[in-house]
């Protein structure tokens, strides 16, 4: 392996051809970012997810087809034997939770196999998987090792660089965020490093170790998760008390250093997961998390919070919960994303209707058949379809849980079109005007 370029030295782009195991939330822009620069190649199990981006489609709307046609040097495929040719590998599978809430290692698993199927000798891989610390080298380098025949650190070469994506976000894109990374030996991680800094405006921020970056990670995350718990219990201290949460918030927020989280849903792959991989690894060495775990029961009750937030509204209007028609607006885990892996909303949902509730889902940013096949339910996507189902009978209840840029533009009068006239109106997100909701968190 050669290191850093330097005057006269070949150029990284021309010594590594990058192979991206993944074209998700993570893969695929970072595939598009490398295509700019190197040769690269976007591999992915999903035949038609391939075909789609071939087509200049990205259905999780992430990277646009002028974004794809742009990146000349990016090539795609799920023909595992195209792989052969790359010698950089980066990793970008999920690693979700199981229904125990454990890690669940098998996308990592499988795509470690792979490689080790195809792994040669100077090859480097680099993993971005949220993982919890030391899974690098104690999960994935036995694969590879065992698969392949080869010996870590001497035939090829691992490294550690956590994503950073942020789904939805149009102003934070891959290229604009400081990239950790992190390398097996002094030798991978100046490699690693350097390939990155190539497509990173922001640029890196070097790990002493693949542990290390791991680490950091997760506790990212982690900081989030327990925030947003803190401001949630808050929350409900408060509705006991009769104050309006938003309202001491915006007092509190006149201290220069008080943090600026609100209450609200924790779903999704990132923060409403990464925690259980942190505490997963704390528990095997023996000590066992209070503070991480508490604050993963408070955020994943809220759901079921609000449920009951809106059913006690309603029956103060004296409105039959049983039967009633209740309008969930918005299915994805944040605003203005198609993501619905993991969405604390489902959980409300699935409350409600522990009631007898009739609950419709009206959500323009998310696929449908993905949401008839993960969830079973018949989401409308268009107002037009919704506003012929409030032609027969209005709701009894609407809840705005996800905060799209399509709910934000439509006017008072609109929601008030879609309630009876003592229906209620909840705001999960705090972003409605005040006259028009009955409650909010």
């Amino acid at each position: 392996m050669q290191t850093h370029q330097s005057a006269g030295q070949t150029p990284l782009s021309a010594q590594y051809r990058i192979g991206i195991v993944g074209l998700g939330y993570v893969g695929l822009p970072l595939a598009v970012a490398f295509g700019g620069k190197y040769q690269t190649l976007g591999f992915d199990i999903n035949e038609k997810r391939v075909q789609e981006l071939k087509e200049g489609f990205d259905r999780t709307k992430e990277v646009t087809s002028e974004a794809l046609k742009a990146s000349s040097g990016l090539s795609i495929t799920y023909d595992t034997t195209e792989l052969a040719n790359v010698n950089f590998f980066i990793v970008t599978v999920p690693t979700p939770i199981d229904s125990a809430k454990r890690p669940d290692l098998t996308p990592l698993v499988k795509a470690s196999t792979m490689l080790g199927q195809i792994l040669k000798p100077g090859d480097i891989v680099v993993y971005e998987s949220t993982v919890y610390p030391g899974a690098t080298e104690e999960v994935c380098k036995p694969l590879l090792e065992s698969h392949s025949g080869l010996t870590h650190g001497k035939d090829f070469f691992l490294g550690y660089s956590p994503e950073r994506i942020n789904p939805g976000d149009k102003k934070h894109r891959v290229t604009d965020i400081v990239k950790v990374t992190s390398g097996c030996c002094e030798q991978a991680a100046d490699i690693i490093d350097g390939i990155y800094k190539d497509i990173i405006h922001a640029g890196t921020h070097k790990a002493s170790s693949i542990k290390v970056a791991e680490a950091a990670k997760v506790i990212e995350n982690t900081q989030r998760d327990l925030n947003i718990a803190l401001i949630n219990e808050l929350a409900m201290i408060f509705d006991r008390l009769d104050i309006d949460t938003h309202e001491v918030l915006a007092a509190a927020a006149t201290k220069w250093n008080f943090l600026p989280f609100k209450p609200g849903l924790v779903g999704g792959h990132c923060i409403g997961v990464d925690p259980y991989y942190l505490t997963h690894k704390a528990q095997a060495i023996g000590y066992h998390p209070e503070i991480i775990l508490a604050g993963r029961r408070i955020n994943d009750n809220m759901a079921i919070y609000v449920a009951e937030q809106v059913v006690k509204l309603m029956m103060k209007r004296q409105i039959h919960v049983v039967q009633s028609k209740i309008l969930v607006m918005g299915l994805s885990f944040k605003e203005d994303c198609p993501d619905i892996r993991n969405t604390k909303v489902v959980d409300m949902i699935a409350e409600l209707r522990t009631y007898n509730a009739d609950v419709s889902v009206y959500d323009p940013c998310i696929d449908k058949n993905e949401a008839k096949h993960e969830y079973g339910y018949d989401v409308i996507t268009y107002w037009d379809d919704l506003q012929a189902i409030v032609a027969k009978q209005t709701f009894d209840g609407i809840i705005l849980a996800v905060g799209h840029a399509q709910f934000l533009q439509l006017k008072p009068e609109d929601f008030k079109k879609l309630v009876q006239s003592k229906g209620v109106i909840f705001d999960v997100k705090g972003v409605l005007p005040l006259d028009i909701i009955d409650g909010r968190l």
